[in-house]
């Protein structure tokens, strides 16, 4: 079985590419963020027409996400039980016996900002809520734009990004608080190239220069970490015209 995740910063935008990518890569199971479609919006027969079912939870202009199965989708839950958010952001649903949580963790725009403030919250609601989930399902997995390169090897260049929003101390503490609850970050499972990005700024030739952070992960609970063969980023589509500044990235579970 192979799940990931992917930013695709506005369907409208990436639906063709979306489609290209699932017909070049049938994932068993998909999170989106930042859909940036309101529900009526969403174009449920394009997907359904690909192979695959749908929930989703947007709004207009900002964040959204949506988890993508080719099998059965059931106990949909919408946004964060612990936290009220007008925000959508979080979707978690199980898929053949597994927990899929699909989060768009806050951006922070500025250390000690007020966005910078409520993504620290934000962030520790989570980790609450998702001490609890863990408790229920042994089999869980939170696939999403985590907006935090876990440490310097996920940064381009550590001096230039020290201390600022995705690399802050608190940030990346807040990250570690998630690892604490015994989940694994599928990606650093194994041998990895250097420099692994899976976002780059489409200023300043970013994608070119390969001047990005790794903030896209794949969370795997135990059980599930021991059935992970492979995670890999796709950088395919970032070269494709008009992407999205995300690559997806895959895990493959036995």
């Amino acid at each position: 079985m192979k799940i990931a995740t992917w930013n695709v910063n506005s369907l409208k935008v990436r639906l063709a590419h979306l489609l290209q990518w699932l017909a070049d890569n049938p994932v068993d199971v998909l999170c989106l963020q930042e859909t940036k479609l309101t529900d009526d919006k969403f174009p449920v027969a394009e997907i359904n027409a690909a192979g695959y079912h749908v929930v989703f939870s947007g709004q207009k202009t900002y964040n959204g996400v949506a988890i993508l199965s080719k099998l059965p989708i059931t106990d949909v839950v919408k946004n964060n039980p612990r936290y009220e958010d007008a925000q959508q952001r979080i979707l978690a649903a199980t898929i053949d016996g597994m927990r899929i949580v699909c989060a768009y963790v806050p951006n922070g725009q500025a250390v000690d900002s007020d966005k910078y403030v409520y993504k620290l919250a934000w962030l520790e609601s989570l980790r609450e809520w998702l001490d609890e989930e863990m408790r229920t399902h042994e089999h869980l997995a939170i696939l999403g734009d985590y907006n935090i390169a876990p440490d310097d090897r996920d940064v381009h260049d550590p001096a230039e990004w020290a201390g600022q929003v995705l690399c802050s101390d608190k940030e990346r503490a807040a990250l570690l608080a998630l690892n604490e609850l015994g989940l694994v970050d599928s990606f650093r499972m194994f041998e990895q190239d250097e420099k692994s990005f899976s976002w780059w700024d489409y200023r300043m030739l970013g994608f070119r220069r390969n001047r990005g952070l790794r903030i896209d992960h794949i969370l795997l609970s135990k059980t599930l970490a021991a059935r992970c063969t492979a995670c890999a980023i796709d950088r395919v589509p970032r070269k494709w015209e008009q992407p999205s500044d995300h690559a997806p990235v895959i895990a493959t579970l036995d």
